[in-house]
């Protein structure tokens, strides 16, 4: 469904385990970044109405997650750590080019949205099938299914305002760059390292 060409190592999830705090720290700073992304497509494209519309709801969607996240991080009598830098969005923006015309740039913005978002229910669907803490299992299999709308809803986008080929071709390509970024990831306790 998701289409990755390369799965999580289920071997991840051992580093999970270990390292919760830091796993519930870098997914609130996921969600902050989701938010954060939704509120930029906005500001950057105002004109594409529908997108805007959709873009104020999954905002609102994605500071809840944020919280309930920090609410799991208060209930284990920790506080919020300090955000790191995000090797695999890092690695992820490099594959399109700068510049275009407008329409290319919010195209390539999608594609790496929606993909981030694929690659996040990825790693929700692993946790809430691996975790030995069933309640954060069943934590991230709600998220789960969050993920897998917000994945094709950015999709969708991406083929509404381009060309359907060229996205298709665009995505294929980004799904094979990020296959070989995923090679040297999973050895860290977060979301997408």
């Amino acid at each position: 469904m998701l289409g990755l060409k390369l799965p999580t190592d289920p071997r991840w999830v051992n580093i999970v385990e270990k390292n919760i705090e830091d796993i519930l720290t870098d997914h609130a700073y996921c969600e902050q970044k989701a938010a954060s992304t939704a509120i930029s497509l906005i500001v950057g494209f105002p004109e594409y109405t529908d997108l805007v519309q959709e873009m104020i709801t999954l905002v609102k969607e994605e500071i809840s997650h944020f919280k309930m996240v920090h609410d799991r991080i208060i209930d284990h009598g920790w506080i919020l750590g300090r955000d790191r830098k995000d090797d695999y969005v890092l690695k992820l923006i490099t594959f399109f080019p700068k510049g275009g015309s407008r329409t290319t740039q919010l195209v390539h913005r999608l594609l790496y949205a929606a993909l981030i978002e694929a690659r996040s229910c990825e790693r929700f669907r692993l946790l809430s099938e691996e975790l030995k803490d069933k309640e954060l299992a069943e934590f991230y299999r709600k998220l789960m299914v969050s993920e897998a709308n917000h994945y094709t809803m950015f999709l969708g986008f991406a083929r509404q305002y381009g060309n359907r080929e060229e996205v298709d071709k665009k995505w294929n390509d980004l799904l094979e760059f990020e296959a070989n970024i995923m090679k040297d990831l999973g050895t860290k306790e977060t979301i997408h390292g």
